[in-house]
């Protein structure tokens, strides 16, 4: 009997992944438990080992091909078997799996909607997400190559039509979506987009040389979502610093006696989100979302950490973070930058944070303003320590926060009323591991 081996949806916010490495081909034998390709997400990395015995019988990806969630990816059946009817049938997704279907139903905004264009006198159906991204950047619709399911326009294809350099205005792309015109470019059409797999290879001695390779998916995500946070929030950013003595004593101590305690490598970092997450949940405006103008005020301190890795910055996320000791933090911090840095982060891992912690101190900075990382409605930057001379006459070392917020949902005082707060919390470290 022929099974369907199916995209797994990693996370609900996920809706492709790509193909990136076939482990078995076509015409090879498989077990239970064998590793039939890998794939990624936008930002994670996964194995896909198989649910079937037998032999596979066809593909319906290559490597580099970007596949929906729940959409087939290879049959795998017995030596031999006719599946003839059902590859050229061009209904695989609907024979594979009925459920997977429902399954792959989104909520009422993520259905398509269809508009009808006097181009071809044909339905054209197109994702709200598609759509959104369409009349944001003035894409031309009749060079878009619909790759959805049942022939649906998806945000991908709107893309691929960017990347290569087919625009029109936005009253055009309206006025097709309305299916009252047929659109026209509004420049040359641009040149086969160059293939970038390998660098160009120039003479040494050419002084405007360069290399080009293709923006990454992590880094697309990332810039869409930065470029969607400025944009879309009214930013400020409060700068203050702290008296770091007891924080760097306390720390000395640790390095020196708390492995024999079995308190095993305790960072600085870890003793900020532990403070973040005992300061957070008095002040409800900031360790929260605004999502469609209504507050998600989190019962708990949801905080992310952001991880600078190669395939670009993730942020894992520790729930319930004001719950846990300075020893379960700092365990957990260690095992999600591990998971970031290897590319096993799930989806669900990284969502679902109600404020964000980015440490630059490491690196030497002084300040910076941080980029809340949406939804939530606040994020605190860490920065080095600098030598500051107090009122008393006395040289301490001071350790600068940055703290940008979401004007919308936050007013200025009760943002610097949690500034205050935490510096005031990591002054005391000491005490505040008492309450």
């Amino acid at each position: 009997m022929a099974n369907f081996v199916l995209m797994p949806r990693q996370g609900q916010s996920v809706e492709s992944c790509i193909v990136t490495t076939w482990h078995k081909k076509v015409g090879d034998t498989v077990n239970v438990g064998d590793i039939l390709f890998s794939y990624e997400t936008d930002k994670s990395a996964f194995d896909e080992p198989s649910q079937f015995s037998g032999v596979i019988l066809h593909s319906y990806a290559a490597e580099g091909d970007i596949v929906d969630c729940l959409a087939p990816v290879c049959i795998i059946g017995e030596a031999g078997e006719d599946i003839s009817a059902i590859v050229s049938g061009g209904g695989a997704a609907e024979e594979a799996a009925p459920a997977a279907e429902e399954a792959k139903a989104e909520a009422p905004k993520a259905e398509a909607v269809a508009t009808v264009s006097e181009s071809n006198g044909e339905r054209v159906f197109i994702s709200p997400r598609a759509k959104k991204l369409a009349l944001q950047t003035g894409v031309d619709m009749t060079k878009v190559v619909p790759t959805g399911p049942h022939g649906r326009i998806i945000e991908r294809d709107i893309n691929k039509a960017l990347d290569e350099g087919f625009l029109a205005t936005t009253d055009a792309v309206e006025a097709f979506l309305a299916g009252t015109l047929v659109i026209e470019e509004t420049k040359e059409e641009a040149a086969p987009a160059t293939v970038a797999a390998a660098p160009v290879m120039v003479e040494a001695d050419d002084l405007r040389a360069y290399d080009e390779e293709p923006m990454s998916n992590v880094r697309k995500v990332i810039a869409k979502a930065m470029h969607s946070s400025l944009s879309e929030m009214a930013q400020l950013t409060l700068n203050s610093s702290f008296n770091a003595t007891a924080l760097l004593e306390f720390r000395n101590k640790l390095k020196a006696g708390g492995e024999a305690l079995g308190l095993g490598k305790i960072t600085i970092n870890d003793m900020i989100l532990y403070a973040v997450a005992r300061v957070l949940p008095n002040y409800p405006e900031i360790n929260a979302n605004l999502v469609d103008n209504k507050f998600r005020k989190f019962k708990h301190a949801n905080v992310g950490m952001a991880v600078d890795t190669d395939r670009g910055l993730l942020v894992p996320v520790i729930f319930g973070a004001e719950k846990l000791t300075l020893a379960e933090i700092s365990a957990k911090t260690k095992e999600a930058a591990g998971k970031a840095r290897e590319g096993k982060l799930t989806p669900d891992e990284m969502s679902g944070g109600s404020f964000t912690v980015s440490n630059l101190g490491s690196m030497g900075i002084e300040s910076f303003t941080p980029v809340i990382n949406p939804p939530q409605t606040a994020i605190l930057g860490v920065c080095c320590t600098t030598n500051k001379l107090g009122a008393d006459g006395k040289v301490y070392p001071a350790m600068g926060l940055s703290l940008t917020f979401d004007h919308r949902a936050v007013d200025g005082a009760p943002a610097a009323k949690f500034l205050k707060e935490l510096c005031t919390a990591l002054e005391n470290f000491d005490l505040l591991l008492a309450k």
